[in-house]
């Protein structure tokens, strides 16, 4: 997931599932193929705050729907998590993903949120300690599945999951697996992106949400420090491992993207200069957070991306 050689960063967008497949869906997603965005992600929720009582569709059926209209842009979530996912069911879904893609799938995985996913199922939301814990659980377990479950099965039993004589039978279509992009914001979070991720995701350090535009990006390039620190330590080299920045609706208020082709660039420019090597942007939803101007959002791809390689 490293950057391409043209371009300082990749720019990919996330889809929310709210769109109805036959009225407005199969086109967003075939636009944004259109348009050049390296990647397209939803959100992998059962809902999402301001939407809980919106349309919302599931993420692995949007993401399988896209992949049989799109040929070349990158799909994936953005991100999965713990919250109502198992492994063993989450790992075959996957491989099918990856199969009708053709191998352009990647699965954006975190820890997961203390909002309505997290007790949907009925049961509490888990506390931070075990939260983190069944995130390392389930990662690699998650990565085991996807890169070992051959014929012989794999079977496993741990303080959360358990698998028994599991096949994953043939397996992803990218070898060994396809790519992990790993949320994380704390230091054990940060040394799974290094073991288990081929690319690092954050959305910003939250200390820094409710401050100014400089406090946000000073707390971007700490991340970026303490991830390069995590890495070193594990014997990988930082540079081999994506850094994707997700523009989202917590940023503040003095950094605004899609306010112009020129606010893009310069703040694209600042993200690569710090180190990123993929901006997620929200495709444009009216009367919600994430409401923009659809025409300079397309400008954004069309005209700003170019200006960056200039």
């Amino acid at each position: 997931m490293a950057a391409s050689p043209e371009l300082p960063l990749r720019l990919s967008t996330v889809i929310l599932p709210v769109h109805r497949w036959s009225q407005e869906g199969r086109r967003i997603w075939q636009r944004a193929e259109e348009l050049g965005f390296h990647a397209a992600y939803t959100y992998d929720h059962l809902s999402w705050r301001s939407f809980r009582d919106r349309t919302w569709f599931g993420a692995l059926p949007t993401l399988t729907a896209a992949a049989a209209v799109t040929e070349r842009m990158r799909l994936g979530t953005m991100v999965t998590s713990p919250n109502f996912r198992h492994p063993v069911t989450l790992a075959k879904e996957l491989i099918t993903l990856d199969d009708v893609a053709q191998g352009r799938v990647t699965l954006g995985i975190g820890s997961g949120g203390t909002g309505f996913d997290a007790t949907a199922l009925g049961n509490e939301a888990w506390p931070p300690r075990e939260r983190a814990d069944r995130f390392e659980e389930f990662v690699r377990l998650l990565d085991r599945l996807l890169s070992e479950g051959g014929s012989g099965g794999i079977s496993y039993r741990g303080e959360f999951y358990s698998a028994h004589e599991v096949r994953t039978v043939p397996g992803c279509v990218q070898r060994p697996r396809l790519p992990f992009a790993v949320a994380a914001t704390g230091r054990r979070g940060l040394r799974l992106a290094a073991r288990h991720g081929q690319a690092w995701v954050t959305t910003g350090d939250p200390r820094t949400f409710d401050g100014s535009a400089a406090d946000f990006m000073a707390g971007l390039a700490r991340q970026i420090e303490h991830l390069e620190g995590v890495c070193e330590e594990a014997g990988r080299e930082p540079a081999g491992l994506g850094k994707v920045l997700l523009d989202a609706s917590s940023t503040p208020p003095g950094i605004d993207p899609l306010a112009s082709v020129a606010a893009f660039v310069d703040y694209a420019g600042a993200c690569a200069d710090l180190g990123f090597t993929e901006l997620v942007l929200h495709w444009p939803i009216p009367d919600s957070v994430f409401a923009a101007d659809l025409d300079v959002f397309e400008r954004v791809v069309t005209e700003g991306l170019p200006q960056l390689a200039g």
